[in-house]
């Protein structure tokens, strides 16, 4: 699988080639927007890892112009901004996750690998673990098509769980994603996930919310076999 690394901090870009390569990836590295946009017009990457503040041409444009072209490639997008519109923005260009610097390196292998394993023809407006869907660009929730009131750090954390695909997340990871820079106490994810448990599970007779003790938490598709079995093959 080869990866596209676009981002114009040269010391970083360099360090997440060489992990994404020990996790057995071909990796292709440049450091400003055209020049990411004219290798990833190209088709021939699996994944394509994107900054926004880019020279020459930032990364929204480098999506806006894909999408327009017709360049499904997956992109996930890394910066250091903080700000929600720029989330959203970056997700209405076409980008289909987007993760703030610092980040867990953990957490992006799983979502890279989360998006390598999508049908291309799939829309990623919208990402599920069984029928609890998140559409990510709109911040919506819904169980069975049942709308759930969530606010916004606990759409993070259930977006975070959904993006892992069943792997366990630890409380450290969730509280670095949820609350970068912010807050220390791990005590505060499990606070917030009990609460998120309550909304998601509870209503509706679930228990798709996991804890794995001493290791943290998951999201599982914890519908019958049978429902399960009746979706994939309609």
């Amino acid at each position: 699988m080869r990866i596209l690394v676009v981002d114009d901090e040269r010391a970083f870009a360099g360090i997440l080639s060489v992990g994404l390569t020990a996790e057995g990836f071909t990796v292709d590295t440049v450091y400003d927007g055209r020049s990411g946009y004219l290798m990833a017009a190209t088709g021939a990457y699996s994944v394509i890892v994107l900054d926004l503040m880019l020279p020459q041409l930032s990364g929204f444009a480098v999506c806006a112009r894909l999408r327009a072209e017709g360049v499904i490639t997956p992109v996930i997008v890394l910066t250091a901004k903080n700000g929600e519109f720029d989330e959203v923005e970056a997700l209405e260009s076409g980008a289909d996750d987007y993760l703030r610097k610092p980040f867990s390196y953990p957490v992006l292998v799983a979502r890279i690998r989360s998006l390598l394993r999508r049908p291309a023809a799939i829309a990623e407006n919208e990402i599920s673990v069984g029928d609890l869907v998140l559409d990510v660009a709109r911040r919506r929730v819904r169980r069975a098509g049942t709308p759930i009131d969530l606010s916004g750090r606990e759409r993070d954390i259930l977006e975070t769980l959904i993006r892992a695909a069943g792997t366990v997340v630890s409380k450290a990871t969730l509280l670095g994603e949820v609350w970068p820079g912010e807050a220390e106490d791990v005590n505060l994810v499990g606070a917030r996930v009990s609460v998120l448990r309550r909304k998601i599970d509870a209503p509706f007779r679930r228990r798709s919310l996991e804890t794995v003790r001493g290791a943290g938490y998951r999201l599982v598709d914890d519908r019958p076999a049978a429902d399960r079995h009746a979706e994939s093959s309609g």
